[in-house]
C-alpha cells in the first residue's frame, strides 16, 4: 500500500472538510443540482474524448497502482540482476530455471530465456511488452488529468448557470448574495474534485511510471548483457547510473563487504 497517496487524498479531502464544517456548517455547502453538473457533466466529457474500456482501465490502474506501492528498487534489482549473472556463468542460462523474483518483467525475461529462445526473440517480446504497460500507464494519466481539467470547468459553466438564474430574480435583493452562494458551489465543487484528486492522481501515475520506464530499461540492457555472458562486476558498474549517490554508497558497501 502506497500510504503516502492514501494519506495525502485523505488529508487534504478531512481538511476542506473540516474548515466548512468548523465556519459555516456542512449543510451550507451543499447543492445537489451544481454538485451533479460537475459529476455528471465531467464524466460526459471524458466520455466522449476518451473510449469507455480506456476510462474503466484508468481507473483500474489508477486504484491498482498509485495507491499500491509495487514498484522495485533499483537497487533491489540490480543486486538480482548480478546473481543472475554469476549463476549464468557457473551454469549456463538452464541455471536460472528456478531462480524466483517478484518483478514480473524480469521473471518473465527470465522465462523466455529459459525456454532457449534467441537473444534477438527476447529482445524483441520484451520491448513490446515494455511499451504496451507504457501505453497503459500514459492513457491512465491521459483520463484523470483530463477529468482534472474538466471538473473546474464544468463547475464554472454551473456558476454561470446560477448568476443567470439569479440575475433572472433581481427583484428580491434579499435573494441575492443566497443565490450568489449556490452558483459559486459547483465552482468549488469542480476545483475541489480536480485539484484535490484527479490532478494529483495523475501525477502520482506519470511518476510511477517514469519509475516502471526505469525499471524495464535496466532489465532490458542486463538481460542483453547476460546473455553476451558479460562479467558481472562490469555489469553492476554499469548499472549503477540508474542508482542514486545514496544508492551507490549502499552498492559500493556491499561489494567491500
Amino acid at each position: 500500500m502506497d500510504l503516502l497517496t492514501l494519506l495525502g487524498l485523505l488529508v487534504g479531502i478531512t481538511t476542506i472538510v473540516a474548515a466548512i464544517a468548523t465556519s459555516s456548517g456542512l449543510a451550507s455547502f451543499l447543492n445537489i443540482p451544481g454538485f451533479l453538473i460537475v459529476v455528471v457533466g465531467t464524466l460526459a466529457v471524458t466520455l466522449i474524448k476518451h473510449r469507455m474500456t480506456s476510462v474503466v482501465s484508468a481507473f483500474r490502474m489508477a486504484f491498482g497502482e498509485a495507491f499500491r506501492d509495487r514498484t522495485e528498487e533499483p537497487l533491489d534489482l540490480i543486486l538480482q540482476i548480478r546473481d543472475l549473472a554469476d549463476i549464468v556463468r557457473k551454469k549456463g542460462i538452464l541455471g536460472l530455471e528456478d531462480y524466483d523474483t517478484r518483478y514480473r518483467f524480469l521473471a518473465r525475461s527470465i522465462e523466455l530465456a529459459v525456454d532457449g529462445h534467441p537473444p534477438e526473440f527476447i529482445e524483441e517480446a520484451m520491448t513490446h511488452e515494455f511499451q504496451q504497460t507504457l501505453e497503459r500507464y500514459e492513457n491512465a494519466e491521459r483520463v484523470f488529468r483530463g477529468i482534472g481539467d474538466s471538473a473546474p470547468a464544468l463547475g464554472m459553466i454551473g456558476t454561470l448557470v446560477g448568476l443567470v438564474q439569479m440575475l433572472n430574480q433581481m427583484e428580491d435583493p434579499s435573494g441575492i448574495g443566497p443565490a450568489m452562494a449556490v452558483a459559486l458551489l459547483t465552482t468549488f465543487y469542480g476545483v475541489a474534485i480536480g485539484q484535490v484528486i484527479f490532478l494529483p492522481l495523475a501525477d502520482k501515475l506519470q511518476l510511477k511510471m517514469q519509475d516502471e520506464q526505469r525499471n524495464m530499461t535496466l532489465v532490458l540492457t542486463s538481460m542483453q548483457n547476460i546473455l553476451q555472458g558479460q562479467n558481472p562486476r562490469v555489469m553492476q558498474d554499469v548499472l549503477a547510473a540508474y542508482l542514486s549517490p545514496e544508492a551507490r554508497e549502499r552498492l559500493d558497501q556491499g561489494r567491500q563487504a
